[in-house]
C-alpha cells in the first residue's frame, strides 16, 4: 500500500511531544508530514494514500506509557477503524530515567518511533531498512553506553532489537565492533591515561569533482597566488593548533591529512606540508599518520617519495571500483590499470598500510561487478578495506543529475540488489582475514544501509575509529574541519568547525582559531584530567 502523507493529532492525555519522532520514522517510508488534523474534520474526509497518527503519551514516577492510532484506507478504499499499539518502559525507582540513563522525554519519542516502525510495517508490508529505529552516523555508540553500564555483551543484540528494532544482523555486527573497539577507546574498562587527542587536516582539493561527491573539495587553482593564500592560512592554523597541544600538555595519538585530495598538491608543497605536520604534532605517544592519496590521478612517483621520506605509515588509495565503465560514469580521469599500478608502487615505498574504499550501488552496477571489484581487491591484498554505500547528497552532481532526468534512477540499484553488494564485499573481507573495525551510517543512504571498515588484525585506523566513537578530542584543522572537544568525566563534547569554503576560512581564519582556543581552554584549562 503507498502512502504519501499523514495528518497528525496529540490526544489529550498527551504530556510530551513526539511529533519530531513519529516525522522521523514516517521519512523511513517515505511518509511526509501533511499537518495538524483540523479538530472539526471526520474521518470519512481523510483522503486516500493519507493517514492520520494519534498519539497520547504518559508517565509517573514508575512508567511511561506511549499510545500510537493510526486510521487509513484499505486497499478497496474504504476506511478501516485502526491500528494501534502501546508501548511500555518502566523508570528506574526515585529517578526520572530508564537503568539505561535514557530521560522521559527522549523515552517517549523512542517508543513512539517503535511504534510508529511496527504500525507502518502491518500497514505498507513493507520494509524500510535492517536498522529499524536508528537513524544516527553512530549506533555503536549505543552499544558502548550499554557495556559501560554493565552490560554483557552477549545480551546486547537482542537488547538492540527490542529497544530499536534492529534486525539480528545488523545488532550483532554493531555489538561485535564495539568489544573491538574497547581495548582502543578510552571506556571504563579502559579509562583514559594521558590527554590524548587526535588531529585531522583538511585539503579541499582535488583533480576533478566525482559524481557523487558532495564533500567541499575544490580543483587545485590555476593561480599560483590563491594557492599560496591557503597554504599560509593552513600553516598559520597547524602552528596555532601546536601550541595549544603544548600549552595543555596534550599528546597526539593519531594524524589524518584528508580532504579532498592533499596529494592533489605539487610533490614540493605536500612535502612542505607533512614535514611541517610531523615535526609540530608527531611526539612519543603518536601511533598513526594517515595521508588521503585517493586518487590515481593525483599520484606521482616524486608524490610516493614524498610520503616514503616522511614516514607516512597509513595511505588510503579510493578506487570506489574497479569497473572502468564506473569510473568513467563517475568522473574519474583514471583506470583500473592505473590504480593497479599506484598501488604496486605504494607497496615498493613500504608503506606498512593500505586502505582501499569501495562504493556499493554505484549508477549501472550490478552484484557481478562488486564481485569483480572485491575480487581485484583480494589481489591486491591491502590491509584496509572501506566499504561504503552510496549516498544521493545534496549538492552532489549526481543528485542535481537524477533531478534533472540526466540519470535514470532505473540506473542506481535498488535496495536489494545494494545489500546483496555489501554481503558480497563481507564475505571477501571475512575470507581476507579482515574483521569489521568501525562503522557508520548518512542520510540518504540507499537502503538506510551502513559504511564498514575491515581491517586485517593490528591494522585499524584509530582516527577512524576515535573520529566516530566521540571518546577522545578530536583537533580539526582548515576548511570545514571540526574540532570536537571531549569531556572524559561524562563524554558530552562541544565543537566548533571552520567555513567549508575556502575564502570564508582564509578571511575568518582568526574567528575560527579564537573559537577553537576558547573549546579547548574550558576543557584543558582548569582541568583535572591525568
Amino acid at each position: 500500500m503507498r502512502i504519501e502523507e499523514f495528518f497528525y493529532v496529540a490526544g489529550d492525555a498527551d504530556c510530551l511531544d513526539v511529533l519530531g519522532a513519529v516525522r522521523d520514522t514516517m521519512a523511513l517510508f517515505k511518509v511526509g508530514y501533511a499537518g495538524l488534523w483540523p479538530a472539526a474534520a471526520r474521518l470519512s474526509e481523510l483522503k486516500e494514500n493519507c493517514i492520520l497518527v494519534t498519539t497520547a503519551s504518559r508517565y509517573d514516577s514508575n512508567e511511561v506509557t506511549v499510545d500510537i492510532t493510526i486510521h487509513y484506507h484499505k486497499l478497496n478504499g474504504d476506511l478501516t477503524a485502526a491500528v494501534t499499539n502501546r508501548e511500555s518502559r518502566r523508570l528506574s525507582p526515585g529517578n526520572a530515567r530508564n537503568n539505561e540513563g535514557e530521560d522521559i522525554p527522549g523515552l517517549c519519542r523512542r517508543l513512539a518511533r517503535l511504534i510508529i516502525l511496527t504500525l507502518m510495517r502491518k500497514i505498507t508490508g513493507s520494509n524500510p531498512g535492517p536498522w529499524g529505529i536508528l537513524r544516527g552516523v553512530r549506533p555503536t555508540k549505543i552499544v558502548h553506553r550499554l557495556l559501560d553500564l554493565g552490560c554483557h555483551q552477549s545480551e546486547i543484540p537482542e537488547k538492540l532489537r527490542a529497544d530499536y528494532a534492529l534486525e539480528p544482523s545488523k545488532a550483532k555486527l554493531i555489538a561485535d565492533i564495539a568489544v573491538h573497539q574497547r581495548p582502543i577507546i578510552a571506556c571504563r574498562d579502559n579509562p583514559p591515561q594521558s590527554r590524548k587527542v587526535s588531529v585531522y587536516i583538511g585539503v579541499p582539493y582535488c583533480p576533478s569533482r566525482c559524481l557523487y561527491c558532495s564533500f567541499p573539495a575544490n580543483v587545485v587553482p590555476e593561480r599560483r597566488e590563491q594557492l599560496d593564500a591557503f597554504l599560509r592560512a593552513i600553516t598559520k592554523d597547524i602552528e596555532s593548533a601546536a601550541q595549544l597541544v603544548a600549552q595543555y600538555n596534550l599528546a597526539v595519538e593519531s594524524i589524518y591529512v584528508g580532504g579532498g585530495t592533499p596529494t592533489s598538491l605539487s610533490a614540493d608543497d605536500l612535502s612542505k606540508l607533512l614535514q611541517l605536520v610531523k615535526s609540530l604534532f608527531w611526539g612519543a605517544q603518536t601511533q598513526e599518520l594517515t595521508v588521503e592519496a585517493g586518487r590515481p590521478d593525483s599520484i606521482s612517483d616524486e608524490k610516493i617519495a614524498v610520503l616514503r621520506q616522511h614516514k607516512i605509515n597509513r595511505v588510503s588509495i579510493n578506487p570506489q571500483s574497479m569497473q572502468d565503465k564506473s569510473l568513467k560514469q563517475i568522473g574519474r580521469r583514471h583506470t583500473v590499470q592505473d590504480i593497479i599500478d599506484t598501488f604496486g608502487k605504494i607497496r615498493q615505498a613500504a608503506i606498512p598500510v593500505v586502505n582501499m574504499d569501495v562504493i556499493a550501488g554505484l549508477p549501472g552496477e550490478t552484484v557481478a561487478d562488486m564481485e569483480d571489484t572485491m575480487r581485484q581487491l583480494a589481489a591486491l591484498k591491502p590491509e584496509n578495506i572501506t566499504v561504503h554505500t552510496l549516498a544521493i547528497k545534496r549538492g552532489s552532481q549526481l543528485k542535481d543529475s537524477l533531478d534533472a532526468g540526466l540519470i535514470a534512477g532505473q540506473a542506481l540499484p535498488d535496495e536489494t540488489t545494494t545489500q546483496e553488494m555489501l554481503t558480497v564485499a563481507a564475505d571477501y573481507t571475512t575470507r581476507m582475514g579482515m574483521q569489521p573495525y568501525y562503522l557508520y551510517r548518512q542520510k540518504y543512504m540507499t537502503g538506510n544501509l551502513e559504511n564498514v571498515g575491515y581491517a586485517l588484525p593490528g591494522t585499524d585506523c584509530l582516527y577512524n575509529i576515535q573520529i566516530m566513537e566521540e571518546r577522545q578530542t578530536i583537533i580539526g584543522i582548515g576548511p570545514a574541519a571540526g574540532t570536537k572537544a571531549v569531556n572524559s568525566n561524562n563524554w558530552r563534547l562541544q565543537s566548533c568547525y571552520n567555513a567549508k569554503d575556502v575564502a570564508t576560512y582564509i578571511k575568518n581564519l582568526e574567528i575560527y582559531l579564537s573559537e577553537r582556543n576558547t573549546l579547548l581552554s574550558r576543557l584543558y584549562g582548569d582541568s583535572e584530567e591525568d
